[in-house]
């Protein structure tokens, strides 16, 4: 079987510092002995992420709607567990949702939901990656499919909110935050330029890009475990 992310995963460095951070989030989602984490905690860590990513696309002065990205992410955040129970089984449907979400009400009906059609290629060889089997983490999952998605810019527009949400929804469809309580899109905020560093390091195709990026990932989530509203 042809499982390319299962090789990523074994790269120098990598197997530790995702269990590093699968070990982290486990510990928080299994403190004091929890068995029912209250609906207004995961609430919170949700809107503390879109914050942070909306933040993230601001500083990149992108085109944007008016007023800034941050009541587009929210809107895109609320919908993340639904979409979450799509992003591998049906990915290019998870990712017109959010993009349908993102552009409501700036960009035209037509467009919303529709790949750039010079990115429909990519996006295709990602939905078959999604939907997939893997033996690799879904840390290391998440890892690929957001900087793929940020590399390819399927949309045109806000597609790095889209590339970690669609990161985060892998995180919880693969059991890493299944009740969405951490907050790895304030990992990738608390970074800074080495954020985008990182991606464009991945976008080299060389394989210490690769690896670079994806123990970016695995550090943004071990960030996103310390700032849960859990942890507070």
């Amino acid at each position: 079987m042809n499982d390319p992310l299962s090789a990523l995963a074994t790269l120098e460095g990598v197997p530790s510092a995702v269990t590093a951070a699968r070990d982290a989030a486990d510990v928080i989602q299994r403190d004091r002995g929890r068995k029912v984490i209250p609906a207004e905690i995961s609430a919170k860590a949700l809107l503390a992420g879109a914050r942070a990513s909306a933040a993230i696309e601001d500083d990149l002065a992108a085109p944007a709607p008016e007023g800034g990205w941050q009541a587009a992410a929210i809107r895109l955040s609320t919908e993340l567990f639904d979409l979450a129970g799509l992003i591998r089984t049906a990915p290019g449907q998870a990712l017109a949702r959010m993009h349908a979400l993102l552009g409501q009400g700036w960009v035209p009906d037509p467009e919303l939901g529709r790949v750039r059609p010079e990115a429909a290629a990519r996006i295709s060889g990602l939905n078959q990656l999604l939907s997939g089997s893997t033996q690799a983490s879904p840390v290391v999952v998440a890892a690929i499919a957001h900087a793929e998605v940020a590399t390819i810019e399927p949309f045109g527009a806000g597609d790095g909110i889209i590339a970690r949400a669609v990161e985060h929804a892998v995180l919880i469809a693969g059991g890493i935050d299944p009740r969405a309580i951490l907050v790895p899109e304030a990992g990738h905020r608390a970074a800074g330029r080495g954020y985008a560093r990182a991606l464009q390091g991945y976008a080299t195709g060389d394989v210490n890009g690769v690896r670079g990026w994806i123990l970016h990932c695995a550090q943004a989530l071990t960030y996103g475990v310390e700032v849960s509203p859990l942890a507070g």
